[in-house]
């Protein structure tokens, strides 16, 4: 890979599409991969996140992800939005690494059994709206892994039904089941309390971006 990289900030004029911009990274100008790596960091950190909840696995995974997705750019088909198909290389490595840590948050569960409710938090707590913020992403960390995967794609990635069971590869009707018991866990909790909003939970700031960003051109120029 060149080791030209795209002017500081460069990459938000940029209005071609995804499709358009592995078009041209294909054809040689590989420096164009860092719009595709900017434009989606944050969807892609809170849901590699949401599968390992352990912020020192986290950069490693994504940066695996973006690796493997830049080595097969040529496989990407067009059958889905890029993004979409992105999400799902993220998807998979983060699952990967989970089973390879032997982790016991299993994501292969089927969705039957019903969640339990968690404890009534004491009403008489007064918090920040800071604290509330930190109170909901240890609540969403809670949450059963086949849960909170589907909660941060559908309620704060607004990925649609269809794309979410694509990206997880599994049917609409599973999404469905596991958002609503995702809902349920949640709702006691919190619905009458938090007034954060879930776009600014688990936020990737823009210097990680930059070292992490840094880090994969350091790893790609190295094959």
């Amino acid at each position: 890979m060149s080791r030209r990289r795209l002017p500081n900030g460069s990459w938000r004029d940029s209005t071609l599409t995804d499709e358009q911009i592995v078009g041209r990274v294909i054809e040689g100008d590989s420096a164009m991969f860092e719009i595709v790596v900017r434009r989606h960091q944050q969807r892609i950190y809170r849901t590699v996140r949401a599968i390992l909840k352990n912020e020192s696995e986290v950069e490693d995974v994504m940066q695996q992800a973006y690796l493997s997705a830049y080595s097969h750019l040529r496989d990407f088909a067009g059958a889905s939005q890029f993004s979409t198909w992105l999400l799902r290389i993220a998807i998979n490595e983060a699952l990967a690494r989970v089973r390879a840590l032997g982790r016991g948050d299993n994501f292969d569960a089927h969705p039957e059994a019903e969640p339990v409710i968690p404890e009534h938090a004491d009403p008489e707590r007064q918090a920040s709206a800071q604290e509330l913020l930190i109170h909901a992403e240890a609540a969403v960390d809670e949450l059963p892994g086949i849960y909170r995967i589907v909660l941060v794609l559908r309620e704060i990635e607004g990925l649609t039904t269809a794309e979410t069971a694509d990206c997880l590869g599994v049917s609409e009707e599973v999404v469905k089941v596991r958002l609503h018991r995702a809902r349920i866990l949640l709702r006691e909790s919190f619905a009458a309390r938090i007034q954060a909003n879930p776009k600014d939970f688990f936020r990737f700031a823009a210097p990680r971006c930059d070292r992490m960003i840094e880090m994969l051109y350091a790893r790609l120029t190295a094959t």
